[in-house]
């Protein structure tokens, strides 16, 4: 199933863009991840647990990084975004710098591994 790749072919213009991108890099890092479902959301999957959503808004991109400590770890690097416990907010036009996305990814990918290891 590609719930992740439909719900991206159902956006439009830069938001389609700023999602995609997400996707794109969380598969360039995470080569194993799964489209799925987590959540009620389309998102991708890795050993069985949600690795990473994004959705658009009528304001924004929502990122979902499934991980309330990834967001509380990489804070500082998120100053003058919005965030919740499990949500980073950004824009098309003010897009999280790739390697700030890259370590949320690589952080809940590492996450998900050790609790799998346990």
């Amino acid at each position: 199933m590609d719930e992740f790749t439909e719900y991206i072919a159902g956006l439009d213009g830069p938001a389609k863009d700023a999602v995609e991108h997400v996707r794109t890099r969380a598969l360039k890092l995470v080569p194993d991840a799964e489209e799925g479902m987590s959540y009620g959301m389309a998102a991708l999957r890795y050993r069985g647990s949600p690795l990473v959503s994004a959705r658009a808004t009528a304001k924004h991109i929502g990122l979902y990084p499934f991980s309330p400590s990834a967001i509380d770890a990489l804070a500082p690097d998120l100053a003058g975004y919005s965030t919740s416990k499990g949500t980073v907010r950004f824009t098309p036009e003010r897009p999280l710098p790739d390697d700030v996305l890259d370590r949320l990814v690589l952080f809940r990918r590492d996450e998900i591994d050790a609790m799998r290891s346990r």
